[in-house]
């Protein structure tokens, strides 16, 4: 398996593999990771630079699911953060997907201790309208090189 940043002429390809890209395009630097097998796409991440970064809209096929890939691709979210500086890297997780928290929790991703964030409401995406009604968790993990302090979120 192979991670790195989506390129443009990968994008129709990534779509019509069934993984939706919902935060293209975007001009803020924010950019997705794809992970594949040859030339086949297997799942994504957006990695969005804000202070902190945030791993965001992690999708892997059901049929490469439990298979590591939404790990690498948090791996190489963390590499490509480190890179640019940063001390850490945030994620929200529903707080009903115990698969990603259980994965996120193995990776070392701890909670913030910020409230629980009810997301409703309808959400634009690139496929169209969204119907929204969720319930975010905010976790966090150091990275490499970071030291504890680094890793606590403000209030």
């Amino acid at each position: 398996m192979n991670v790195r940043p989506l390129r443009p002429d990968e994008t129709e390809r990534v779509l019509a593999a069934g993984l939706g890209l919902a935060r293209l395009p975007r001009d803020d630097g924010s950019f997705y990771l794809v992970a594949w097998d040859g030339d086949e796409p297997l799942g994504h991440a957006h990695l969005a630079l804000a202070d902190p970064p945030e791993l965001q809209d992690v999708e892997v096929l059901p049929s490469h699911r439990r298979q590591g890939v939404a790990t690498a691709l948090t791996r190489a979210a963390e590499r490509e953060a480190a890179a640019r500086g940063h001390a850490v890297l945030t994620l929200t997780v529903s707080v009903d997907n115990e698969a990603a928290q259980a994965v996120y929790r193995a990776l070392g991703y701890r909670d913030t201790g910020a409230p629980p964030k009810l997301v409703q409401g309808t959400v634009q995406i690139r496929s169209g309208p969204l119907e929204v009604n969720d319930t975010l968790l905010t976790w966090q993990r150091a990275l490499e090189g970071a030291s504890e302090r680094d890793a606590v979120v403000e209030s």
